[in-house]
């Protein structure tokens, strides 16, 4: 009989496994006639593999595939995915391709672990800088993908479960505050406006952004027939998306976020203006849309050449206004005291804006979440929580005054 084998510390070795040259561990064992390897520095190490390996195939884990890569499953994730709007399918795979695949797109899945997860957004939000708003849509697809691998019994949990809520905590991160414009910010803006022969042309859309709170898709989206001067409301019943299809720029008429999002908003005074001034200034300059997309046409805002806008093409002007209104601020700007200065504005930075001023008007929640068009009445609340603090702080530093002033303090 063949004398047991030891290791060079005296220890018997099991079947299968071996020392070898190098001081290492190797269990070797087949599957459907093919050899596989398990290694580790350490006897116990290896044995541990070993414990895992028989657990796996008791759980079903199909570890004769442990070769397969997670771009492989992200392949199988594009194949099957479905329910989801256009833009936003295009913007998880968009997210996979630039963040994910470079990183951990050719590892196998297999051996993917937590730790691995977290140091990947570590990477991505320290050293490459996105925003949390950002990552939160990389964790959604990445977690998508890594499901699929569970879900077809190649890996036993997935490794990106919480990971990225787990760091957002040791971190003590934050999500991007969403800033409304104060009053005075928004007064300064629409002066500015009025007095800018370079941006006055964009005061329609501004204006009909600060004064219904639409989503940006949703004012590029609108078309003639859905503004109702005479009665003077909006019919908010679809959204305009762009995004590359096949390496070419496309639009695509989607229905609204959600069905809360199909709704009707009333015409401020400032709103119906608007519109009409956009009409006067088409007609003046002879200016018509061109585009037609997915059968809608007659859009409401376009450019010179008669395209309809997209959301870049705005916040890139949105950006020119506020350095420049800055500027202007500045030159005119006599002491030492700091003056009003326009924020970092974009579209959204006007929803929000819309938001606040409804909410400090003192307005119903529930007629504020129907004229935004929130599904989550959370949603809500947590723009009227921001407004009624600030609110609350304002009245406490009249109060101060009003008892120093008594001198009752």
């Amino acid at each position: 009989m063949a004398a047991k084998r030891k290791d060079d510390k005296g220890r018997l070795l099991k079947t299968g496994e071996r020392q070898r040259n190098d001081g290492t561990y190797e269990y070797r064992y087949q599957i459907r006639g093919k050899r596989q390897s398990l290694y580790s520095s350490t006897l116990e190490g290896l044995r541990k593999l070993e414990d895992q390996l028989v657990s796996d195939r008791h759980a079903g884990i199909k570890i004769s595939n442990n070769s397969a890569k997670l771009d492989d499953f992200f392949n199988v994730w594009c194949d099957t995915k479905r329910g989801l709007k256009d833009n936003t399918y295009n913007n998880y795979k968009y997210m996979y391709r630039q963040f994910v695949s470079p990183a951990l797109g050719r590892e196998k899945v297999s051996s993917i672990k937590k730790s691995d997860i977290k140091r990947f957004y570590n990477r991505v939000l320290e050293i490459d800088g996105v925003k949390l708003s950002t990552a939160d849509n990389i964790q959604t697809v990445l977690h998508q993908v890594l499901q699929v691998a569970v879900d077809d019994n190649y890996i036993r949990i997935n490794p990106s479960d919480n990971a990225l809520k787990e760091l957002k905590l040791s971190h003590n991160y934050d999500s991007d505050k969403r800033m409304a414009l104060t009053v005075e910010q928004q007064r300064l803006l629409m002066s500015y406006l009025d007095e800018s022969e370079m941006f006055k042309h964009w005061r329609p859309i501004i204006t009909v952004m600060l004064g219904t709170g639409m989503r940006a898709g949703e004012v590029t989206g609108l078309r003639w027939k859905d503004v109702d001067l005479e009665n003077g409301t909006i019919d908010v019943n679809h959204t305009l998306v762009f995004y590359n299809r096949n390496h070419k720029q496309t639009y695509a008429i989607n229905t609204p976020k959600t069905p809360s999002s199909i709704r009707t908003i009333p015409m401020l005074d400032s709103v119906k203006e608007a519109f009409l001034e956009e009409k006067r200034n088409q007609e003046e300059s002879g200016l018509y849309c061109k585009s037609i997309i997915d059968g809608y046409q007659d859009f409401v805002f376009c450019n010179r050449f008669g395209e309809v806008l997209n959301l870049g093409v705005i916040n890139k002007a949105l950006r020119r206004i506020m350095v420049d209104c800055n500027e202007k601020v500045w030159e005119n700007h006599e002491g030492d005291d700091m003056p009003l200065l326009l924020p970092r504005i974009s579209c959204h930075s006007f929803r929000h804006t819309y938001a606040t001023r409804l909410c400090e008007s003192g307005m119903n929640i529930k007629v504020i979440q129907g004229l935004l068009g929130h599904s989550d009445i959370s949603t809500t609340m947590n723009i009227y929580v921001d407004v009624t603090k600030e609110l609350r702080d304002m009245a406490m530093d009249d109060l101060a005054k009003y008892l120093e002033e008594k001198k009752i303090s």
